[in-house]
């Protein structure tokens, strides 16, 4: 039997955990022994499979930010004291290291006197998702952002999550340009989204049966003021009658130890004010797996509004939920929405979605058409089975 180890900072509910928590239970329907190690896990802020899951929490007790700065200082240290502990102080026996988010603590992985392999996962490279406006945070990023390339290049196998990524990777580390690079696709945990749904309650007002979903972190680098801009404009597009039917949600992660997510959340709350649309508006901080799955379902249509995103699970979800998708034509969803059959791939603003929006709002056919489409592009491309298959490969070539 495999034994993998899994390393990730926080076992919270964006796209990254989602996919180690795939990844885990894909190995273990595979026969591989799996456990998680990470420097934060909070049962109540968690995917549900994580409590099925084996997670060891070490590290907690160390800051995560220095007064709101140092941010991805603080997360390399954390990350490293995990490896230290599970290497040194532990004593759990183990084949492969699967890691990503932090390469940090590849060097300390590479210091077992039987060197175990290790796999890095690279979503998006860590020092492009962090903007360097004075010269001191130039400063203070330069050693870090080469000790993030110095360690991706220690792993045994490094894999992107979209070739869109993998084109990025080549770019901002030039000095890995030897690396062979492997694309696999996040996959759907479907089990997850063919259960019992919650029942939204008074979530959404009576009598908006058109609904728009968003489901992303409360980041300004998701830029959800698109989605409110968008609903603004679609108000001139529409009939009052039918104007009176649409709602949004926007539902994120949030995490209130994250100065950003409380800020960001307040400042979305400002402009939906400022745009009269508060009636027309439900902000959403965290939410169980279940009542995901009952605002995908009771959706016509699901808005994705990050630029350059590195690929981005929710369009995934909602395909599979039989939901069209509006999202900006960059990044991921270029490789996994098929614009004009899954929905629409659009330009960043709100012209340009609320056109899109108009004519899902408008055509109960074309969204029944886009959603039987798009969950059939699902099974076939971003299946867990498929991902499960490649992720095993990968495990067992080095092993051996």
């Amino acid at each position: 039997m495999v034994r993998v180890v899994f390393l990730h900072p926080d076992l919270g509910i964006g796209g990254a955990e989602r996919l180690v928590v795939d990844a885990a239970v894909a190995l273990r329907s595979r026969g591989c022994s799996v456990q998680i190690w990470t420097a934060h896990h909070d049962p109540r802020h968690c995917f549900s499979e994580t409590l099925d899951l084996p997670v060891v929490c070490v590290g907690d007790w160390l800051p995560v930010s220095v007064c709101g700065h140092f941010h991805a200082l603080c997360a390399y240290l954390r990350m490293m004291y995990v490896a230290f502990y599970l290497v040194f102080l532990s004593g759990e026996e183990f084949d492969v290291v699967f890691c990503d988010q932090v390469s940090a603590c590849i060097p300390v992985l590479r210091l077992v006197r039987h060197r175990k392999k290790v796999l890095f996962y690279c979503h998006f490279p860590d020092q492009l998702l962090t903007q360097r406006r004075s010269l001191l945070k130039r400063l203070y990023r330069a050693p870090i952002d080469r000790l993030e390339e110095l360690t991706t290049g220690m792993a045994d196998r490094v894999v992107v999550n979209s070739k869109f990524t993998a084109g990025v990777f080549r770019q901002t580390f030039p000095r890995l340009a030897a690396v062979h690079l492997d694309i696999l696709y996040p996959s759907l945990n479907t089990a997850a989204f063919d259960g019992e749904a919650e029942d939204l309650g008074g979530l959404v007002p009576e009598g908006r049966g058109l609904l728009f979903l968003s489901i992303n972190r409360y980041e300004r680098k998701k830029n959800l003021p698109l989605a409110l801009r968008a609903l603004a404009a679609l108000k001139a597009r529409v009939s009052a009658a039918r104007w009176g039917h649409v709602h949004l949600v926007l539902a994120g992660g949030y995490d209130e130890r994250v100065a950003e997510n409380v800020q960001h959340y307040e400042e979305l709350r400002s402009l939906a004010a400022s745009l009269g649309l508060e009636e027309r508006v439900t902000f959403l901080r965290s939410f169980s797996d279940r009542l995901k799955v009952a605002l995908l379902r009771g959706s016509a249509c699901v808005l994705y509004t990050p630029s350059g995103e590195h690929f981005g699970i929710v369009p995934v979800e909602a395909m599979y939920a039989g939901r069209p998708v509006v999202a900006v034509a960059s990044g991921g969803p270029l490789e996994s929405v098929a614009h004009g059959e899954t929905g629409f791939l659009c330009e960043p603003t709100p012209e340009s979605f609320s056109e899109a929006m108009e004519r899902l709002a408008t055509d109960a056919g074309l969204r029944d058409r886009m959603g039987r489409a798009g969950r059939a592009r699902v099974l076939e491309r971003f299946s867990l089975q498929a991902f499960a298959e490649q992720l095993h490969a990968h495990v067992l070539s080095l092993a051996s």
